[in-house]
């Protein structure tokens, strides 16, 4: 993969993929990796109801745990 994907759904998928599979340890290093911000892609995807799960390392719908 050269870059994240702009669709939203598609970035969840792919971020979720890519820690799963042990690519990357952290959303930090992964967002480093494709020259992006942490925050700018948290906050990007918590517009479209996603944020993101330290424990689980993933993104998860907003609300999920609560």
């Amino acid at each position: 993969m050269e870059r994240l994907p702009k669709d939203p759904f598609m970035l969840v998928s792919s971020i979720n993929m890519l820690l799963r599979d042990g690519e990357f340890d952290s959303l930090e290093e992964l967002c480093h990796s494709f020259d992006r911000e942490p925050e700018e892609v948290k906050a990007e995807l918590l517009q479209h109801g996603y944020v993101y799960s330290e424990e689980q390392k993933q993104m998860r719908p907003a609300g999920y745990n609560d």
